[in-house]
């Protein structure tokens, strides 16, 4: 079922629906790769659905390299087409980051590990990572995703923090709740006791207590 998803998770697609879908998109003719997006091995990510769109059917996206204009392209897809891809961990994208960026990773990966918790790359050194094709610039930063699945650590967000003023690059991302939300870990750092912060969801947006969501509560 299409809700068993959840946002930044990597889908495969069967490739006659793949066709189908872009056949009917006369928008998408002749765009940089995406006719041959899944017959190449590339997945395609869960994005937010869009009011109005078929709540029966699976919203997925995929982000065009920046020297073919950077278009982020929105499809929705039968949910017999699509099946869940492991997500990829920050470990695993080490040979396609620059070697700027390589002490900054290895950072990130230990303060991890101190935690107990793998960090997961999206943005532009995920798809860099997962298609091969170059997404990555000078002014990239650094996006994470860190699933947890009870509180928030403290020092994970301090650590974060640490590891960012000494990095060549912006560090951006979410913490991902067990409930599939994403708060971004530089506003719950900087919230103080009371605040709200906003938590996003694959179908709408939440404001939530920042103390709440530090201490493991449930939405």
């Amino acid at each position: 079922m299409a809700e068993a998803y959840r946002r930044h998770d990597l889908l495969d697609v069967e490739p006659r629906a793949w066709a189908a879908v872009i056949a009917e998109r006369a928008d998408l003719a002749g765009v940089p790769h995406v006719a041959g997006w899944v017959a190449d091995g590339r997945p395609v990510i869960l994005r937010r659905s869009h009011p109005g769109e078929d709540t029966g059917l699976v919203p997925v996206g995929l982000p065009l390299p920046p020297r073919d204009g950077k278009r982020r392209i929105g499809l929705t897809l039968p949910p017999g087409a699509v099946r869940s891809r492991p997500p990829m961990r920050l470990a695993e994208a080490r040979s396609a980051c620059p070697p700027a960026w390589a002490a900054t990773l290895e950072a990130v990966i230990a303060l991890g590990e101190r935690h107990g918790l793998a960090p997961r790359p999206f943005g532009s050194l995920l798809w860099q990572s997962l298609t091969g094709l170059p997404y990555l610039s000078e002014h990239s930063d650094l996006d994470l995703l860190w699933p947890i699945d009870d509180s928030v650590p403290p020092a994970l967000l301090d650590g974060l923090a640490e590891i960012e003023a000494q990095a060549p690059m912006r560090l951006d991302g979410e913490i991902l709740l067990p409930d599939g939300g994403g708060v971004n870990w530089r506003e719950l750092s900087d919230a103080a006791p009371g605040d709200a912060v906003l938590v996003k969801h694959r179908d709408r947006l939440a404001q939530r207590e920042a103390a709440d969501i530090l201490a493991g509560g449930a939405a």
